[in-house]
């Protein structure tokens, strides 16, 4: 919910503010002349975004949007790592999933299996070395190598592994 908000184009945002939103009409003219005077910090989607989502969901759910975005947009995989585990799956929801035993994780499991024979998020092997080959998959957040091993200190709260595939396609790798 809050990510549609502050995903909106800027002319959007600025009808939006001022027909969803309960701000004064001067609160509204400071808010969009401050974005238009630095875009791209996208002061207008994010007033837009915090206030709806205050109203329609609550203050607490807010701070949980608003530190769930942070860490998705990140760089770094700290913020994720940090999220509760409900946010944390609240971020990866509807994301490809597959699930491996402890006992599998524990004596390791190779980058291309993980990709393709044991989780299915590739077609094939020869799908998962081209990627790994191009730099192109990242394990919570960091890039990897065909000669990667999973093992269980990559676990996010003692259960999760997040794989990524380029800039946007995630993959969550449940341990059990």
């Amino acid at each position: 919910f809050y990510q549609f908000w502050l995903n909106s184009s800027d002319a959007d945002a600025e009808n939006y503010i001022r027909i969803f939103t309960l701000k004064e009409k001067g609160e509204i003219e400071a808010i969009i002349s401050e974005h238009q005077e630095a875009p791209h910090l996208r002061v207008l989607q994010k007033a837009l975004a915090e206030d709806i989502t205050a109203r329609v969901h609550g203050e607490e759910a807010l701070a949980n949007a608003i530190e769930t975005s942070a860490a998705l947009f990140s760089k770094s995989f700290d913020p994720v790592r940090n999220l509760s585990e409900r946010n944390f799956l609240d971020l990866f929801d509807g994301i490809p999933q597959a699930t491996i035993s402890n006992e599998e994780l524990s004596e390791g499991v190779g980058i291309i299996d993980a990709l393709s024979a044991k989780t299915g998020f590739l077609a094939s092997n020869g799908e998962a070395r081209r990627l790994l080959k191009s730099n192109a998959i990242a394990v919570n957040k960091e890039k990897v190598s065909e000669d990667f091993t999973l093992t269980s200190d990559l676990l996010i709260h003692d259960k999760y592994v997040l794989i990524g595939k380029g800039k946007k396609e995630n993959y969550l790798l449940i341990v059990e």
